[in-house]
């Protein structure tokens, strides 16, 4: 009796093997760390400015000295920290438990500048925290909501964010909202060369070179900043090492009409944060987000909005950039998101820290953000393939994203509404979500596909 032996070759690249690849594939899996902590930080990089800009414009609008400014930009980085490990690690009912970072929403800016203007920034944050307030009753209660957000509604969804981000992607690639030197050609050259880089790696790298091909793409895009002079410094020198936050220290003031205005867009909000969940999923593991998730995931925004204001911060939401990050790398692994939020934490705790990535010149953000956003868009047409293509669903679709995209380029159509009325339509996506959601429980069921006629 004879017994043969049979030989096993191991990889030829151990970073593509199995364990690697379930160690960052898999949502519940904890990478080792030298493979994990570099792909939270690509995660953290890709929404630095964002959430640090959003500070910035609202302190601007109600006139503060720089070093108020200052502190609310510390203040931004440590709640988008904590909300990023609520969100990807979760309390209880509280949080999605994916890889979703989270940060200061852009969605609220038209609507807290004039409140911080006439009113003052104690207005803006009282109203923040009862926006906060009714965007964790959304996700208390969306279990008996689900029915509103069928795959032709999220996908739908989706596809509006992504699309509504590509002009910000090309603004960083021409170097920022407002650069004095927008278009040069330092900026352009220095975009093309992230996309380059970012784009052969992601196509042509192995395992880890692969799935980290943003953040090498913007240490390449960083390195070429610094040798041809782009980068500033002097931040980083006068940052202090170490600043704790301080609760409370703006105040709190609950004003009527701030309320009002900031609570309907905070309802609105929540198909944002639905689409960024559902995008994820779907973008990173190819299935629809359990009810478990979505519920605690809105529930999650509307948790770390209320602390946001009570830690002197504005909303806070789930950053679009990530979901493009997440389908552009395929890594969900939510133990790595996590890790981006503690160095966000980190960078709220230690100014140094923060100003060596806020640093980053704008146009070697946009060479990575560029294929995000795309990827983004990509994923909602890949949850759509599932969905019948009859004329029903076409027509929300094709309404939806009209909305969406047609309104805020023509704001001549609405310049005579209200302010507030103005900041929910210039959006895009919110007008673009009521239409979904509306025309999905309007119009009739049960059409059948419709068939291509020669």
């Amino acid at each position: 009796m004879s017994t043969s032996t049979t030989m096993t070759t191991p990889p030829e690249h151990p970073e593509d093997s199995p364990h690697h690849v379930r160690s960052t594939h898999d949502v519940n899996a904890m990478p080792p760390l030298g493979r994990a902590v570099p792909l939270g930080i690509q995660h953290v990089l890709a929404m630095f400015v964002g959430n640090v800009t959003v500070p910035i414009i609202i302190a601007g609008a109600a006139n503060l000295p720089e070093a108020q400014t200052v502190f609310m930009i510390q203040a931004a980085m440590f709640v988008a920290g904590v909300a990023t490990l609520l969100q990807s690690l979760g309390i209880g009912p509280i949080g999605a438990r994916l890889p979703i970072v989270m940060g200061t929403s852009f969605g609220f800016v038209p609507v807290l500048i004039p409140i911080a203007g006439d009113m003052g920034l104690p207005a803006v944050l009282g109203a923040s925290l009862c926006g906060g307030v009714a965007m964790a009753l959304v996700g208390l209660f969306l279990p008996w909501f689900r029915f509103l957000f069928p795959p032709v509604v999220t996908g739908t969804f989706v596809i509006m964010l992504g699309v509504l981000l590509m002009p910000v992607g090309f603004a960083y690639v021409g170097g920022g909202f407002g650069s004095p030197d927008f278009g040069a050609t330092h900026h352009l050259l220095l975009a093309a060369l992230v996309f380059a880089v970012t784009l052969g790696l992601h196509q042509y790298g192995r395992g880890i070179w692969s799935e980290a091909a943003p953040l090498a793409g913007l240490l390449v895009g960083y390195g070429a900043a610094v040798a041809f002079g782009y980068v500033e410094f002097g931040k980083i020198g006068t940052a202090e090492w170490i600043s704790m936050p301080v609760p409370l220290a703006i105040g709190l003031e609950f004003h009527l009409a701030a309320i009002v205005p900031v609570v309907l867009l905070a309802l609105v909000t929540c198909a944002e944060s639905i689409g960024d969940i559902v995008g994820t999923t779907a973008g990173g593991m190819n299935r629809e987000p359990t009810k478990k998730e979505l519920s605690g995931g809105v529930m999650a925004d509307g948790i770390a909005s209320v602390f946001a204001a009570i830690f002197n911060a504005f909303p806070q939401i789930s950053f679009s950039q990530n979901v493009g990050m997440v389908a552009l790398t395929g890594v969900v692994s939510r133990y790595v998101v996590a890790i981006g939020g503690g160095f966000l934490l980190l960078a709220g705790l230690l100014p140094k820290l923060g100003a060596v990535v806020s640093s980053i010149p704008n146009s070697v953000l946009g060479g990575a953000v560029l294929i995000m956003f795309g990827m983004i868009a990509s994923a909602g047409i890949k949850m759509l393939s599932t969905v019948d293509f009859n004329k029903r669903n076409m027509v929300i679709i094709g309404v939806s994203l009209s909305l969406a995209i047609g309104l805020p380029a023509q704001e001549g159509l609405y310049a005579n509404l209200s302010t507030n009325m103005q900041a929910i339509i210039e959006s895009g996506l919110i007008p673009g979500a009521i239409a979904a959601i509306l025309l999905n429980l309007i119009l009739p069921k049960g059409e059948k596909p419709m068939r291509d006629t020669i």
